[in-house]
């Protein structure tokens, strides 16, 4: 069986329209509606997601507190090391920058 293509063509553009059927109602509206019953799951669901939004929030909100706390340790102790490692004492016990002892060859001044 061959069909040629202008007649569908022109069947399908000429704005004939197919009668398309329409379905019937069999089932009753009123018994495939969610009700209280669905209503109350979706605001326990509702509450719930909240609930867990809220302690998400708190959590990486304490995460992030505590990267910032240990980011200030690190700072303060670094500058406690170098501040140390300044005021250490030499090899010969003397701290830098302090008066060279007596030791009676530098007259003194």
């Amino acid at each position: 069986m061959m069909v040629h293509f202008g007649t569908v063509f022109a069947a399908v553009f000429s704005g004939a329209e197919t009668p398309m059927p329409t379905p019937s109602m069999t089932v009753d509206p009123n018994s495939v509606t969610p009700g209280p019953m669905g209503f109350a799951v979706i605001v326990i669901v509702v509450i719930a997601v909240v609930l867990l939004i809220w302690d998400m929030n708190r959590r990486v909100r304490r995460v992030r507190y505590r990267g910032e706390v240990r980011e200030e340790l690190d700072a303060e102790q670094a500058a406690q090391a170098q501040a140390d490692a300044e005021t250490a004492p030499d090899s010969d016990g003397e701290a830098p920058g302090s008066r060279p002892r007596d030791d009676g060859k530098t007259p003194p001044v």
